[in-house]
């Protein structure tokens, strides 16, 4: 058990995740330390300027913490160099633990994501094959075992591994976002026939069990994070429409979907330009993406927001402009993204 009062250094704690993560750690009663490359957009006095990769750098910044929460990541799929995902998301984790190691931290929380399980046909739990199918779940994968050799060094070391799975919340720019944006405006597309189920997590939610972690005892705590129960596609399209007053979606079969998106994957090699569609995406749009999150309702966690309401807290407030209603957190001004899938 973290004893409130400790100082918890959150690597990467400028963005979506980490802004309402430091939020729900000063309500719980903990120091915060954002550690990060970009200045945080709230509480600047808390912040001290470092990356990830650069190991003395992430000495100095970590001096005084009890705790590290490693949220940094390369996390978007079309990140150039490739190189990337592995210098951030492993390299980073290897100095996370080699800082541990020197400032004697014996508790270490890791965002993790579900990528790692790959693209499941079936909803799976946190004992299914771990079998990435892109350099962002591989990497994370490989940064998870990194930190359980740090934690396995030691019986009174704590490591709590949290999978994510999709993550949206007011202030989001990312996936859940740009889906909702494209509906909003009428431009939405179903792809195949929209019964693809998505399990998602509201960022409130998953702020809070991130905290709840911190009083989980010595040894290796692995756990998915997914805001039951999981929407289709349609469903979730009805319920934007709905909270709107909009209506709508363009169908296209699930072949010509990933034709338009390796035609983009190409004019992108080919112009050095991004494009908001990919093969990947398309995929991973189209698929059934569920995950069980049993084992985190099982540990006293309790979330405080439904996921329905949520979402429409969400809307409402990107799209209407209406303030949220979550007392959880106020929205994060300009964040520069969540975890995705």
């Amino acid at each position: 058990m973290t004893e409130q009062g400790t100082c918890v250094g959150v690597i990467g704690g400028s963005g979506f995740i980490g802004t309402w993560l430091v939020e729900a750690l000063q309500r719980a009663g903990y120091g915060v330390r954002i550690i990060d490359i970009e200045p945080p957009p709230r509480c600047p006095k808390l912040a001290v300027e470092a990356d990830v990769r650069d190991r003395p750098a992430l000495l100095e910044a970590c001096r005084g913490c009890g705790v590290l929460v490693n949220l940094a990541a390369e996390h978007r799929d079309d990140v150039r160099p490739r190189e990337r995902y592995h210098q951030v998301n492993v390299l980073g984790a290897e100095n996370t633990c080699a800082v541990a190691e020197e400032l004697a931290i014996e508790r270490i929380l890791f965002t993790s994501t579900v990528a790692v399980y790959g693209l499941p046909k079936t909803e799976v739990d946190e004992s299914a094959p771990l079998e990435p199918f892109n350099d962002y779940g591989r990497t994370k994968l490989e940064a998870e075992e990194v930190f359980r050799r740090w934690a396995e060094r030691a019986p009174r070391r704590s490591l709590a591994i949290v999978r994510p799975t999709v993550v949206f919340g007011p202030g989001n720019r990312g996936n859940v976002y740009v889906l909702l944006q494209q509906i909003a405006s009428g431009r939405a597309v179903l792809i195949g026939d929209g019964s693809n189920r998505k399990s998602m997590a509201y960022v409130g939610n998953l702020a809070e069990f991130l905290v709840h972690s911190l009083s989980f005892g010595p040894g290796v705590h692995v756990y998915n994070y997914v805001d039951k129960p999981d929407l289709d596609t349609k469903s979730l399209l009805a319920l934007v429409n709905q909270t709107l007053g909009t209506r709508g979606a363009l169908r296209i079969p699930y072949a010509a979907g990933v034709a338009a998106g390796m035609a983009c994957d190409l004019a992108a090699r080919l112009t050095g330009r991004q494009f908001p569609i990919s093969a990947v995406r398309v995929r991973k749009y189209a698929a059934n993406t569920q995950f069980a999150a049993d084992r985190a309702f099982r540990v006293g966690f309790k979330p405080s927001c439904d996921l329905r309401d949520a979402l429409v807290d969400t809307i409402r407030h990107e799209f209407q402009r209406t303030p949220s209603l979550n007392p959880q957190s106020p929205p994060a001004p300009a964040p520069r993204g969540g975890l995705p899938r």
